[in-house]
């Protein structure tokens, strides 16, 4: 059992969208195809079995193949829940977009960038340069300086077009509970943040995201993607998705299960719509990925709609192959009995281009044996083809499931990679859990003892309770049946008994990798609480429960700060999920600070969230005095304006905000509110803002940002930037 899970671990971390798995691949020997021309770009396997299923239109199957041979296209998005994403993109367009025109580089014309037509708002754009092309050459130096900055920043996301398409058929609303159920790397996770965050006004938003990776190693590129968004409404978990635990929250003082408004199920896949990124899925491809990956994306899907909450949504992505798409689609239609439904989306991304879904599909062994139906499999081969890989036999049933509202978009139609994409709205709780309240206790003992074939399940003598329902004779309880550390039980294909549906077949959750640092909530009566409070003169309302910090002894060097839901959520359940990573930070131990008043001085990742409810320590600042604070390391406070001037006399020495307020009048200025970390000394005063964010302000007050690329220069002016104590994470 054991190495059948850690190799169950290993197929999740490596199969998993493989669009995403090749930002590593970007780095390996420099560039696109670098280390890679021993591989050709041919499968006559992936031609034969493509042609046969009929996916494709006729009369386009070479279209798609020469598309399928060509370098991805170079897109980015903006970050669109940011008050400034309409400077940035006026930055691109008036700026780095006309450095681009006409230009001409190893035999190719450069295309202007164009907006992606289905994106909202013009906030994603695509060119026909490949990052190969954006890397080397000299000509586009300032505009990839652009993007390796502003990405860091979390201003801009540097993602394949076709995987922004999930989160935008989700419909993400601030209020939302959002479980990212096969998160890593994080691009989509981003993107869930960012529609949170619609409304900059509200720091603290009622909906979150939590996102989860099985692959522990993988949790922590999670991590860094999320921080960038500086959000305290996510918080990154370590499990296996298709166990991943049933968590309890606090509602009006008893306790409830947690069912999640949306979810994003972006499985482990075969990468066979990858291959323009990730060319090594041209050698490796074979018709056995889908037959191995098959029953673990059954088994994940099955367990985000046991998660997912009456009347939400649910968007399954997955790759080209239909044996991992409709058939998983189909499976799961079927085991819901009417509790699912597929969601139209036709007109949800105006001007994007998809096929529907398809109703008919064949099977193909890496042999080239092709079976149209269960009954045609061999029982040697019973173990490796499953019956929840075929089409329903039943044309009433098939009709009524509309396989044809699921999305696949194919690469030839709009340059982009391959991508499946179905979107399902929960109508009633899942039967298993609605219709299977007892089992007789020999029934139970009996199948446990029992040795029982891969798809039967195992029958527990427990209740398994009605979601969100009372279960028959149980009072008020809501419990879900669970197993021991929380996980709900999962199972590839449904199974009867005495003509009740049975619940999934359990598995046992298993921990990865490091054991992380306590979350520890402070008290309203921490003392901590006493020096901040009047140095920074916080305002009644000020949520001092949400403040945690990541030890239980010794001084506290960093606070953080989270939502109201995600500390229920971390209160309730702190014994069955593994948390890596929550909150972001509000302050920071600086012991320079203490014969100022205060030992914890502002920190620039969560001045947004914080600042509104700071009132004092604030220095209304110009255009003018941003750019003096941001080019000059330790500017005296006389070279700052008089109005900024005089208000800083009046401050004594510490941590201060820095706050930029648009002026209507003055268009050619910044029109969002920009607000920096600094501190204030004896004669001097100076920006804690971390390097590539300087340059962002800097670009967005029109000052020329460019680096040797070395960036020896700038790296000297940066040394020593942290201030007193340097803000390194623990």
């Amino acid at each position: 059992m054991g190495k059948r899970s850690r190799q169950r671990q290993k197929t999740q971390a490596t199969g998993r969208d493989s669009r995403d798995n090749a930002v590593r691949l970007r780095f390996c020997a420099g560039g696109w195809g670098a280390g890679y021309a021993d591989i050709v770009k041919e499968n006559k396997l992936f031609e034969h079995y493509y042609k046969e299923q009929g996916l494709v239109p006729d009369g386009e199957f070479e279209s798609f193949m020469e598309a399928m041979r060509e370098p991805l296209p170079a897109t980015i998005r903006i970050t669109g829940y940011k008050s400034h994403a309409k400077e940035i993109l006026h930055c691109l367009k008036d700026k780095y977009f006309k450095d681009i025109l006409e230009l001409e580089i190893d035999g190719q014309k450069i295309e202007a960038p164009q907006p992606l037509r289905w994106y909202p708002d013009e906030q994603a754009w695509h060119t026909n340069m490949s990052r190969k092309i954006i890397r080397k050459s000299p000509l586009l130096e300032k505009f990839h300086q652009f993007l390796i900055s502003e990405t860091e920043s979390g201003n801009i996301s540097r993602q394949e077009a076709v995987s922004m398409i999930p989160p935008l058929l989700l419909k993400i609303e601030p209020h939302h509970k959002i479980l990212d159920m096969c998160a890593a790397p994080g691009s989509k996770t981003a993107q869930l943040i960012e529609m949170l965050h619609s409304d900059m006004d509200v720091p603290f938003p009622e909906g979150f995201v939590i996102a989860n990776d099985v692959d522990n190693k993988r949790c922590y590129l999670l991590v860094h993607q999320a921080k960038r968004l500086n959000s305290p409404c996510i918080m990154v978990v370590n499990h296996d998705a298709s166990c991943i635990p049933t968590l309890n929250i606090n509602v009006d003082g008893k306790k409830d299960i947690l069912f999640y408004d949306r979810i994003l199920c972006d499985v482990p896949c075969s990468g066979d719509g990858t291959m323009r990124k990730n060319i090594d899925v041209w050698k490796k491809w074979t018709t056995s990925n889908s037959l191995h990956l098959h029953g673990l994306q059954l088994r994940i899907a099955v367990r985000g709609v046991e998660q997912l909450a009456v009347g939400g949504r649910m968007v399954y992505s997955c790759s080209l192959n239909p044996i991992e798409d409709e058939a998983v689609i189909a499976s799961l239609l079927e085991k819901s009995e009417g509790a699912l439904e597929l969601a139209d989306c036709s007109a949800d991304l105006p001007g994007l281009k998809w096929m529907p879904g398809v109703t008919s599909w064949k099977l193909m062994t890496k042999e080239g044996q092709w079976y149209s139906d269960w009954s045609e499999v061999p029982s040697s081969r019973h173990t490796q083809i499953r019956p929840t890989m075929f089409p329903p036999k039943d044309p009433e049933k098939l009709i009524g499931m509309h396989l044809e509202r699921c999305m696949r978009i194919l690469p030839h139609h709009q340059n982009t990679g391959g991508f499946f994409v179905a979107v399902l709205v929960k109508k009633a709780p899942m039967p298993w859990n609605k219709r299977y309240p007892k089992v007789r206790k020999d029934v139970s003992e009996a199948s446990q003892v029992a040795s029982t074939p891969a798809d039967t399940p195992h029958l527990l003598e427990t209740t398994v309770q009605r979601e969100g329902a009372e279960p028959e004779g149980k009072g008020d309880s809501r419990e879900q049946e669970e197993s021991p550390n929380g996980a709900s039980l999962t199972q590839e294909t449904p199974a009867t008994q005495d003509g009740v549906c049975g619940p999934p077949a359990s598995k046992k959750m298993r921990l990865f990798g490091y054991k992380e640092d306590p979350f520890v909530f402070l008290t309203e009566e921490d003392p901590v609480f006493t020096t901040i409070q009047s140095f920074y003169d916080l305002s009644p309302d000020f949520p001092k429960l949400n403040v945690l910090t990541r030890t239980h002894e010794g001084k506290k060097r960093h606070l953080y700060m989270v939502s109201k839901e995600l500390r229920n959520v971390l209160l309730n359940n702190s014994e069955r999920i593994k948390v890596i990573n929550t909150g972001v930070k509000v302050w920071s131990r600086n012991s320079d600070g203490e014969e100022f008043g205060c030992p914890f001085r502002l920190a620039q990742e969560g001045i947004y969230t914080l600042q509104p409810y700071i009132r004092s320590r604030i220095i209304r600042v110009s255009v003018e005095d941003i750019k003096v604070l941001l080019t000059q390391e330790n500017p005296f406070l006389s070279k700052l304006q008089d109005d900024a001037h005089a208000q800083a006399k009046k401050i004594c020495m510490g941590s201060i905000v820095l706050k930029y307020i648009p002026n209507p009048d003055s268009p050619a200025e910044p029109q969002c509110p920009i607000q920096l970390c600094g501190w204030r000394g004896k004669t001097s005063i100076r920006a804690f803002v971390p390097r590539n964010e300087r340059f962002h302000y800097l670009r967005m007050l029109g000052v020329e940002v460019f680096r040797d690329k070395q960036g020896l220069g700038q790296k000297r002016r940066d040394e020593g930037e942290e201030g007193p104590e340097k803000d390194t994470e623990e």
